[in-house]
């Protein structure tokens, strides 16, 4: 049998095993691409070749360890970067074994190559008083104030990825007695999450200035142009709410606020209301309970309380293991002769 050509490979890759098999999103293939453009363009540079004479076997685990130094040291990617950018060329390899089993030993090798070790970071959450700001500050009484203010609700209240809020629709939320919101999270997974009435009512409010403008679009929040608004469009907004908001909450200053930030005070917030982990795993939409469990550290208030309800050890005088029991000893005896 022949075999297939790196082009035929990158394609089935990308058009069959991510986007149709694994149902990858649209960003995540996007991501998936960058990486393996930057890795193939490496090669080419290394070997001196165009990519139409680039073959698999002229590319080894040399070559990968090759281009993860060049990731830090050229392009001073950090250590995090430096392992997705790995762990996105394990992924093709891994594909590649199953479509070329002469590769399997250099497929083998490369996808053995470790990750780095990188710092543990804890997750940021925004505390009660810088959370009040956010939803004291946001005039809802103008359109754009009436979105964002629907917007804020909506990201503390569900803990949705921004791509979720971008993708969501009008015809994917229930606003009766029985608020809730179907959300679609990585692979098209879909899960429901209950609707508080702070946020019925935010949301019904913006979508009353919609109506009086007469703005018909099936996307749930647009931008200033009336279109779907995007990932940078809200980051932008939650930067600059952020900004406005130092004077009147100080902490906020020293804090990175992003729209993930929401999605971990959600965490914070269920945790501490007596959710349990795998409760907050199926609200927020992880695939794995062990993605969440990061969560439960974040809250200091929860340490503090645990500490407060745990009662010290009495103390007592630490008094030497008697080893020298008749027992003990036959007990030991018994082992050696057997051995």
């Amino acid at each position: 049998m022949k075999p297939h050509s790196l082009g035929q490979i990158v394609v089935a890759f990308f058009r069959n095993h991510l986007a149709n098999q694994k149902g990858l999103s649209e960003n995540t293939i996007a991501t998936y691409s960058h990486c393996i453009k930057l890795f193939l363009n490496f090669c080419c540079q290394q070997l001196k070749q165009s990519i139409d004479h680039l073959s698999f076997e002229n590319i080894n685990d040399k070559m990968v360890l090759d281009f993860l130094d060049h990731l830090e040291n050229q392009r001073q990617n950090i250590p995090r970067t430096r392992n997705a950018r790995l762990a996105t060329i394990r992924a093709f390899f891994r594909f590649l074994a199953t479509q070329e089993p002469t590769m399997i030993d250099i497929c083998q090798r490369i996808c053995s190559i470790k990750q780095k070790k990188t710092p543990h970071k804890i997750v940021e959450s925004l505390d009660d008083q810088e959370l009040k700001v956010f939803f004291e500050g946001i005039d809802p009484n103008t359109k754009g104030g009436a979105r964002d203010y629907a917007l804020i609700h909506m990201l503390y209240n569900t803990g949705a990825r921004v791509q979720e809020l971008v993708d969501l629709n009008i015809s994917a939320i229930r606003l009766d007695s029985v608020a809730q919101v179907k959300l679609t999270g990585k692979g098209s997974k879909e899960r429901l999450v209950p609707l508080w009435p702070d946020t019925v009512e935010a949301i019904k409010n913006y979508l009353d200035h919609r109506k009086n403008e007469n703005i018909q679009h099936p996307k749930l929040f647009l931008n200033g142009s009336n279109n779907s608004i995007t990932r940078f469009g809200i980051r932008h907004l939650i930067k600059k709410y952020k900004k406005q908001f130092e004077k009147r909450c100080p902490s906020l200053k020293n804090k990175s606020v992003s729209p993930h930030t929401f999605r971990h005070t959600t965490a914070r917030h269920l945790l501490r209301s007596g959710v349990d982990i795998f409760g907050v795993k199926e609200w927020l939409g992880h695939a794995h309970v062990n993605t969440a469990n990061h969560y439960v550290e974040l809250d200091i208030d929860m340490k503090r309380k645990a500490l407060e309800a745990s009662k010290p050890y009495k103390k007592y005088k630490h008094s030497k293991p008697n080893w020298t029991k008749p027992d003990v000893m036959k007990f030991l005896e018994k082992i050696t002769k057997v051995a």
